[in-house]
């Protein structure tokens, strides 16, 4: 059995960024996301295929980020209020060291009003590929740089990089953090 995001339509009641934060906390074990059309998301849990393969490309990020010290890495447990209102959480996020430490610690502390820099996106059995298109492109609307759909089910990954088309690439693959993430190389050869 396939379970699917429940969405709801919100865009006629008026959900303060501090309410949203408020349901978030006082329901920790639903993960939401909020597009900018005012949709409040409801996520399922993912299986085990695709828990293990979003812990491998944050493992992967973070070993890179400690010994670079470029940045910081975030989780899937991590909302990030982009500039156009949505409220979205990537499997896997990087952010340059000066733009996040120039946020207040109230802003850190709750979720950042920042786009990151980079944002894997890692396609799992309940994600609808339409819906992933949209939250890519919100991403790359709010100033991501770079953004990597990995899609397991059609074995493919798509690359997303600001002002430039999407590349596409089949599976297996080596993936390459450019100028954004200088060094880093993520090996799709386990999907």
């Amino acid at each position: 059995m396939v379970i699917t995001p429940l969405t709801l339509n919100l865009n006629s009641v008026d959900l303060t960024d501090e309410q949203f934060y408020q349901l978030c906390q006082k329901n920790s074990d639903l993960k939401f996301e909020r597009t900018a059309k005012g949709e409040l998301i409801i996520m399922p849990p993912v299986g085990g295929e695709s828990g293990n393969r979003e812990a491998e490309c944050i493992i992967d990020l973070g070993i890179w980020n400690r010994q670079t010290k470029l940045g910081y890495t975030f989780s899937s447990s991590t909302i990030f209020k982009l500039p156009n209102g949505a409220d979205r959480s990537p499997d896997a996020a990087w952010i340059k060291k000066e733009r996040w430490e120039a946020l207040t610690p109230e802003e850190r502390r709750k979720f950042p009003p920042i786009a990151p820099d980079f944002v894997i996106e890692l396609r799992s059995a309940t994600d609808n590929l339409e819906n992933l298109h949209s939250k890519i492109q919100e991403y790359m609307d709010a100033g991501v740089k770079l953004a990597w759909l990995i899609n397991p089910q059609q074995q493919q990954v798509e690359i997303y990089r600001l002002g430039k088309n999407v590349e596409l690439r089949n599976l297996p693959t080596e993936l390459l953090g450019e100028e954004i993430l200088p060094g880093f190389i993520l090996s799709l050869d386990r999907y």
